[in-house]
């Protein structure tokens, strides 16, 4: 019985949550948008996956505005001063050092320019299932935002 909880585990935290293939991007980082809801221009500077879709980090008005690409007009624009590129890439396998007891594989669910460094989001933590067996449950915060140092490439 434990074998068959662990190969759950894992296979939920290496099963992309978008289904199999990645749904494409409206804009790219570091992008220039202009943001309806805001009537305002900004940058991209991150993208994680939700229930609804892509969210866009967006930094504009000196803040973060988060919103959903039907709130996004792109303009094909990069940020012209440079940056280095993520490590990662969306959709990636990686191995999640800090893992604790579960499974170290992880799929990168989101990537986010904080403070001029990029950031990943990999679930830290599977889901819970009720006694009964009949529900699943997630929690919002089993989303870890780590830095490359946290993470590595995994070698197929």
């Amino acid at each position: 019985m434990t074998n068959l909880v662990q190969n759950l585990e894992q296979c939920w935290y290496i099963s992309p949550p978008w289904g199999q293939r990645i749904p494409p991007l409206l804009v790219s980082l570091l992008e220039r948008v202009y943001v309806k809801s805001a009537k305002a221009f900004g940058y991209c500077t991150g993208v994680e996956w939700s229930q609804h879709g892509w969210k866009y980090e967006i930094f504009a008005c000196n803040t973060n505005i988060t919103v959903l690409e039907s709130e996004l007009i792109g303009t094909g624009n990069l940020q012209t001063n440079t940056k280095e590129k993520p490590v990662f890439r969306l959709g990636e396998l990686v191995e999640f050092r800090f893992h604790g007891d579960g499974p170290p594989i992880r799929i990168v669910q989101g990537i986010q320019l904080i403070n001029d460094a990029w950031f990943y989001s990999v679930e830290w933590m599977s889901p819970s299932i009720s006694e009964k067996g009949d529900e699943v449950f997630t929690s919002r915060d089993s989303i870890a935002r780590v830095t490359d140092y946290d993470l590595e490439r995994v070698r197929l």
